[in-house]
Order: structure tokens, then sequence, then C-alpha cells
């Protein structure tokens, strides 16, 4: 029996591992510091692969970027994914998501109409964010007259800024973040349907 096929399955993982650590290395920088500062080599050595590996995989640095942009984005997605109509589920979900990537998001933030990829990142994530919100409490808007001033409340009431103020600023527990969150969430809610 050949063993090709299995040295071939074992060389396409191992391109695919390679792949996604260049992935996770490019985004992992862009949370942390400014974009201008990361070169193919930061990628490569928090990678551990070369430029030249980086430069196979994806041709240039700007294929590089736009691949790893479109990653970070389902990955944003799919952490933030809740049931419509569930505010304690949906609070938690995008808390546990700024849990994860808040502290890169603001560093991103702080580059906004600097750094032409920061700008674009943010201004994607406003549109992400925005779009969670309609669909997240789409089923508690439904026949409201101003449900579209409910949904700019809402995005506040769940920003990134707002998660900020109480876990960094504020220096809250994750657990009072998320209860002081869902109680903004339910208290604009139960005001507008009043």
């Amino acid at each position: 029996m050949s063993s090709r096929p299995y040295a071939m399955t074992a060389r396409a993982e191992a391109v695919e591992r390679t792949r996604r650590a260049i992935l996770d290395a490019t985004i992992a920088l862009h949370l942390s510091r400014p974009a201008s500062s990361i070169g193919l080599g930061d990628v490569a050595d928090r990678a551990g692969t070369s430029v030249q590996t980086i430069l196979r995989h994806f041709g240039n640095r700007a294929a590089l970027i736009e691949t790893a942009l479109v990653e970070a984005q389902q990955e944003v997605v799919a952490e933030r994914r809740a049931p419509a109509g569930d505010v304690a589920a949906a609070v938690a979900q995008v808390v546990a998501h700024y849990e994860k990537r808040g502290d890169g998001v603001l560093v991103l933030l702080a580059q906004e109409g600097q750094e032409e990829f920061a700008t674009r990142v943010v201004r994607d994530g406003r549109r992400i964010h925005r779009a969670w919100v309609r669909e997240v409490f789409a089923p508690l808007l439904v026949g409201r007259a101003d449900a579209d001033e409910l949904i700019d409340l809402l995005i506040v009431a769940t920003d990134v800024y707002t998660w900020k103020l109480l876990r960094r600023d504020r220096r809250l527990s994750r657990r009072a973040t998320e209860a002081a969150v869902r109680r903004m969430v339910e208290a604009l809610l139960r005001e507008e349907g009043s």
C-alpha cells in the first residue's frame, strides 16, 4: 500500500497550518500596534515562518492584509452570533467578544483617520455592529414607531466604548459589565414600549 496519499494529506495540512498561523499573526499584530509599524518580518517572526513563505502563500503584503481582514470579519460575526430576541444571550455574546478583542479594537479606533487600514476596519466594524443590533433585537422592535432611534441607542449601549468605560475605566468585573449593559438594553426596550 502506497503512503503517497497520506504524505499528500499531511503536506496539505501543514500548508494550511502555516497559512492559518500567518493570518493569526497578522490579525494579532494589527490589534496590538499601529498598522504602519507592522512589516512582513514582524508577521513572519510571530507566525514562526519566513517572509518568503508569506509571499509564497499570499503573493504580496496587500493580499495578505486583505485576506486577514476578511478572515477577521468572519470571526467577529461568528463570535457575536446570538439568538434573535434574547437580550441576555446577545449581551453575553457581545461582552465576550469585547473581552477577546475589545482592547485591540481600541487600538484600531485610535488610528482612525490616520491609517487607511484602521479607518477601513473601523468603518466595517461599525457596519457589522449595526447589522448585529438590527438582527439580534429585531423581534423586540417589531411595530415600534421609533425603531430606528432605538437601534441607534442600542448600538451605543452595546458599543465597545461602553464596554471600555465600564470594564477598563471603571474596572468593573466582566460579570458586572455584562449586567450593566443588559440593564441599559432592557431599560431602552422597556421605555420605548411604554
